[in-house]
């Protein structure tokens, strides 16, 4: 269901669409940002994802998250989703506590010809996953999350960390959530040049110079994989429109 605008606005559902964008594309990388993890099963996810990663040739980057869970105040557009689709909304702590269970799920999967999982919430018996995704070990885990409960298993689990940047956050905010994630690192014994920090901006039509500041921004903060997120409605030729405005302008300046 639609996170902003009118409720009954058309959404496609993710997943699906990937399947379909992965048959008519030859290079481009694919992915959601990011697979609610309360919609599906953990196993019922791994084989969804592999599919398409078969179907892609090895272009998929696996986009997870919590999903959305009970908050004690503000706006919360995952009560009418869930709701609407029959879904439990759960606490901060359980919606953690699956996501990482899935993430254990979804390693064996791409790695294991046959195994058991006796977990909280997800119990396995002779799970096979054939074909097995293109690349050894299955494609690179990407998790969005700013928390610092999240962060922790970003640092155990990711090979992508993705927030959401301007103008939702700055580059202020970004920064200081990295150094928490780097301390999570430390903590475990993992390098934290391992994780790709990622960012989504959401592009101003009006004025791409502001757009561009961004990335520079980030950039400099040392965000390798930045998200370009159109609003509504898109406008003409969108995707020309951002290589013309923005990709290829910030390259030039050796961004």
């Amino acid at each position: 269901m639609p996170l902003a605008g009118p409720p009954g606005g058309a959404v496609l559902e993710g997943w699906t669409l990937l399947a379909a964008l992965a048959a008519r594309t030859s290079r481009l990388r694919l992915g959601l940002l990011v697979t609610s993890n309360a919609l599906r099963a953990p196993a019922h996810l791994g084989k969804i994802a592999t599919t398409v990663d078969v179907i892609s040739r090895g272009r998929l980057i696996m986009g997870l998250g919590v999903g959305g869970t009970r908050q004690p105040d503000g706006p919360n557009p995952a009560v009418a989703e869930y709701a609407a689709y029959g879904l439990p909304l759960p606490s901060p702590g359980e919606g953690l506590a699956r996501l990482t269970e899935t993430i254990t799920v979804l390693r064996r999967m791409w790695t294991e010809e046959v195994f058991d999982h006796d977990g909280r919430f997800t119990t396995l018996r002779g799970t096979r996953n054939g074909p097995g995704p293109v690349r050894p070990g299955g494609p690179p885990l990407l998790l969005g999350g700013w928390g610092d409960r999240t962060l922790r298993i970003v640092a155990e689990h990711a090979d992508i960390w993705n927030v959401p940047g301007p103008p939702h956050n700055g580059t202020d905010w970004i920064a200081e959530r990295a150094r928490v994630l780097d301390t999570h690192c430390a903590a475990i014994g993992r390098d934290p040049a391992e994780i790709t920090r990622s960012a989504q901006i959401i592009v101003d039509y009006a004025d791409p110079a502001a757009t561009r500041a961004h990335v520079h921004a980030l950039a400099a903060a040392g965000i390798r994989h930045v998200v370009l997120a159109l609003p509504r409605p898109y406008p003409d030729k969108a995707a020309r429109r951002l290589v013309d405005e923005i990709v290829t302008p910030v390259r030039e300046a050796g961004a």
